[in-house]
């Protein structure tokens, strides 16, 4: 094990899911330590605002261009891998990729790996309109892990992302909205859905197991999990 191990966070995109991955980084990372320790992290915490503008805009390569800068700092600042703490910003992933010398921690692949092991082939998506829409999830789960993605219909996706942005990403916890995703994962699992990916790092904070017909994926906790498994010293 190497403790010497720095991580690079993107994050800021919500505050709210970032807040949730660094007590989750940090409580997992002190459970297989012990003692008083905590991870060791180098957070660029955007304005979401700026990120929010450039989606909506579809203006994906300005935004590439804003995340590898700050990427580019984390690794001269010493990070030796980075973590994209959010699900719809790795639709510019292959482009950190390409101008980074470290690794990144992609989220896909954390969830892909707990789908496979679950023995998923069939699973439900919920998330931003931009990662329900765009190709990059269902094309990786599909091509790295053979696991075929369903998503809700046009209203259900406009509600979900509804919810994610004007109430989520405010830390704005509603029962009625919880009800409302409940009945979007009924309808995904009654069309074949063997689990539900909350797929975008706010929804945990809204639903869980207990609020759905088949497993959840919650990507927030998969993916902190992936980052402290490479502090610890696995691979990326």
């Amino acid at each position: 094990m190497s403790a010497e191990r720095l991580l690079g966070v993107l994050g800021g995109m919500s505050w709210t899911s970032t807040a949730e991955y660094y007590r989750q980084i940090n409580a997992a990372y002190a459970g297989r330590r012990g003692g008083l320790h905590s991870a060791p992290l180098l957070i660029h915490s955007f304005d979401f605002a700026q990120v929010v503008a450039l989606q909506q805009a579809a203006a994906w390569d300005e935004a590439a261009e804003l995340l590898g800068n700050a990427a580019q700092g984390l690794q001269a600042a010493g990070a030796g891998a980075l973590l994209i703490a959010t699900n719809t910003m790795h639709l510019v992933a292959p482009q950190l990729e390409a101008w980074l010398e470290i690794p990144l921690l992609h989220i896909v692949d954390s969830t892909g790996a707990a789908l496979k092991a679950a023995g998923i082939e069939r699973v439900g998506l919920l998330a931003t309109a931009f990662t329900m829409e765009q190709p990059f999830y269902k094309e990786r789960l599909r091509e790295r892990f053979g696991i075929e993605t369903l998503v809700p219909e046009a209203p259900q996706r406009a509600e979900v992302h509804r919810v994610i942005f004007d109430e989520l990403c405010r830390n704005d916890i509603r029962a009625d909205s919880r009800e409302r995703y409940r009945a979007v994962m009924a309808d995904l699992a009654a069309q074949g859905a063997q689990g539900i990916i909350l797929g975008c790092t706010e929804i945990p904070l809204l639903v869980g197991p207990e609020d759905s017909p088949v497993p959840t994926f919650d990507t927030t906790a998969l993916h902190a999990q992936a980052a402290v498994e490479w502090l610890l010293g696995g691979a990326a």
